[in-house]
């Protein structure tokens, strides 16, 4: 939902990005690349969550490197759009994509025809922000343990963006592990979702710090937990799940660039390189932790690789566990 709170958040980070790229350091980098404009496919509408991270990961390349980079907007088709278009690019280091977790589900899913393994290089995670649990204030829980509990006498319900969406297998996984009774109510968005919440409809929703943060402010939602592994600085008194009684759980949304199979690894590793250190400058880790964002964790595009396929085979197992469909 774009608001004027998104457009403040957007103004923040062109200022914040124009000091990263002055804080990077030299970069090493093919000497012929780049030569021409950049694109990095978006698969959301502007003002959106991704697109405000896309547009300062583009930033930061321009600025480090003197090279136009347009931001090319494709949303639709729950993301299969911009993907597809990202498989299909040549593998030459000027078209990227940037997808969230989802990536893997469209995969697990088969919501695409190719192997998302396969298709695609990764190539740097470029922040990651963690969910918040809110509710109807009316739900008279103080904690996760009382939730559960709660949900043992009585179902309770959680609202979502969609069947098979992240916050979806995520709850499930909260199910599994606590023995809780929930029952997934699927929304056309998290703002849906939400106002869903505000309006009793359905008993809470996990929603991403920035928009969780906003409906708190209206007073018609209480939050319970932070859903990533540690606290969001801007609510330093909310308790992760980790923290009430459930280790290592987690629901986290990471914004991460790909690039195209076959890819030449000296461009990744330069891309990497840029985008990792202009994400970790004061300025811009500033503006991250002001919404309850932070830099993404710094791994090689190797390491990336290797963790995103060991998470592909988690969210595999879930989705069949699960019965998903096409949705």
């Amino acid at each position: 939902m774009y608001s004027s709170r998104t457009a403040a958040f957007r103004l923040a980070f062109a200022a914040a990005i124009t000091g990263a790229a002055a804080c990077a350091s030299a970069q090493d980098k093919p000497a012929d690349y780049p030569t021409r404009p950049i694109r990095l496919i978006c698969p959301v509408a502007p003002g959106a969550g991704n697109d405000t991270i896309t547009r300062a990961a583009a930033q930061m390349l321009n600025e480090k490197w003197g090279q136009t980079v347009v931001v090319d907007n494709r949303s639709g088709g729950g993301t299969v759009i911009a993907t597809e278009l990202g498989a299909q690019a040549a593998p030459d280091g000027y078209t990227l994509l940037t997808a969230t977790d989802t990536l893997m589900l469209l995969g697990a899913m088969k919501r695409v025809t190719f192997d998302i393994r396969k298709a695609f290089e990764p190539v740097v995670v470029m922040t990651t922000q963690p969910y918040i649990l809110v509710m109807n204030p009316a739900l008279s829980v103080k904690s996760v343990k009382e939730l559960v509990a709660l949900s043992k006498t009585k179902p309770l319900s959680y609202g979502s963006s969609g069947v098979g969406t992240t916050v979806h297998l995520g709850m499930e996984r909260l199910a599994a592990l606590t023995g809780a009774r929930f029952e997934h109510v699927p929304y056309k968005g998290t703002a849906p979702a939400l106002i869903g919440v505000m309006g009793g409809e359905v008993h809470m929703v996990p929603a991403s710090a920035i928009s969780g943060t906003s409906a708190m402010k209206t007073g018609k939602v209480r939050a319970l937990a932070v859903m990533g592994l540690s606290r969001v600085p801007s609510l330093p008194d909310l308790p992760t799940v980790a923290e009430q009684g459930f280790p290592g759980f987690k629901i986290v949304n990471s914004y991460n660039l790909f690039a195209p199979a076959g890819t030449p690894r000296p461009i990744l590793l330069a891309i990497n390189r840029v985008v990792s250190e202009g994400m970790r400058s004061p300025q811009m880790a500033q503006k991250l932790g002001a919404e309850g964002s932070q830099p993404g964790e710094r791994l090689t595009p190797d390491e990336l690789k290797a963790q995103i396929a060991k998470e592909y085979v988690e969210v595999e197992k879930q989705v069949k566990q699960l019965k998903l469909t096409l949705f």
